[in-house]
């Protein structure tokens, strides 16, 4: 078991990772907190920056009560680094074998990107069981994700769905039950970022959080 299942249970609670990256390591414990006084305590900080680990560093230990995920983990190497920053998970775009053991070896939970039932075999294969789909509505969206992952619905098999999702969207993803939470990367808008308008982002994160207490009823 590759996702410890409070890890799990923090994530269905959740039900919308904010994903971003920064391009700046001092705007990053900001967006994390701007993020939790909006009611969002889970992020994907992606790693397509330089100063992304020193921005998950700086999240870890300044904002300890958010639940910190790291994307874009490409190497082992990469996986070992964001283990040493402190980070809750990893997910990555795609399946990477080297990886998965990376991060087994380091003791990291772990989901790896999927796209067709063959890299969903793989994955199951190498012990995982929480996969990100990616990138969910350019693959066809909830039609593509329950016909790919009926075959496999015995199996517990449960998704984080990513590419494409916005606040239109997001509803319908959620209430598939095999959907433990989707990825927001609509919410920190780099241009908010650059404005440092920190407000502006803890009212989107609250329109996000409200919507899904409003489709969660």
């Amino acid at each position: 078991m590759m996702f410890p299942t409070e890890i799990i249970a923090r994530l269905r609670r959740t039900r919308v990772v904010a994903g971003f990256s920064v391009d700046k390591a001092e705007h990053a414990v900001p967006i994390a907190r701007a993020l939790l006084a909006g009611g969002i305590d889970a992020i994907e900080l992606l790693l397509r920056t330089p100063d992304g680990l020193a921005a998950v560093e700086a999240i870890c230990a300044d904002v300890p009560e958010i639940l910190v995920g790291v994307g874009t983990i490409l190497t082992p190497d990469t996986m070992r680094d964001v283990k040493n920053a402190g980070a809750d998970f990893g997910v990555a775009p795609g399946l990477n074998a080297n990886v998965i053991r990376a991060a087994r070896d380091a003791g990291l939970p772990f989901a790896p990107g999927i796209a067709t039932p063959s890299d969903l075999e793989a994955s199951i294969e190498l012990g995982c069981r929480f996969v990100k789909l990616f990138p969910a509505e350019s693959l066809g969206g909830i039609g593509y994700l329950r016909s790919m992952s009926a075959p496999y619905s015995h199996l517990g098999i449960e998704y984080f769905p990513l590419g494409g999702i916005n606040a239109d969207n997001m509803s319908a993803y959620l209430a598939e039950p095999n959907v433990v939470a989707v990825g927001g990367s609509w919410i920190v808008k780099k241009e908010l970022v650059a404005q440092e308008d920190w407000t502006a982002i803890s009212a989107r994160a609250k329109e996000v959080t409200q919507a899904v207490q409003i489709a969660d009823q």
